[in-house]
């Protein structure tokens, strides 16, 4: 898992904002405007999200969102679904509910942890 990555989540969710793929990606070294690199960070916050979900948290990943379109990117619902958090739904206003509770739930429950 990509500490950096990791630590700056942590910060946004505590901060209770989120960020964009853009922003995140140097912090590994990656670019969004490489292909390789935007696999790179989908792996990455794959491995975060699955982390988290060891650690019986919510999706810390949801405070990552496409720049223009303000959402997460396929890959944060397609992990959501795989721990059986989210239905599979394509209807784009029970993927903005679902986002929507997920940021929610990170930024309850990051808004008062201190590590």
């Amino acid at each position: 898992m990509n500490k950096k990555t990791y630590d700056r989540l942590q910060e946004i969710a505590k901060a209770q904002e989120m960020t964009t793929y853009s922003d995140i990606a140097p912090l590994a070294d990656l670019s969004m405007d490489n292909e390789d690199d935007r696999n790179a960070i989908s792996i990455i916050l794959e491995e975060i999200a699955q982390h988290e979900e060891s650690e019986k948290r919510p999706m810390l990943t949801a405070v990552v969102i496409h720049r223009g379109d303000n959402i997460p990117g396929e890959g944060f619902f397609q992990i959501a679904q795989k721990f059986g958090r989210y239905n599979g739904s394509r209807n784009q206003n029970n993927r903005l509910r679902f986002w929507i509770d997920a940021l929610n739930s990170v930024h309850e429950y990051w808004k008062e942890k201190i590590t």
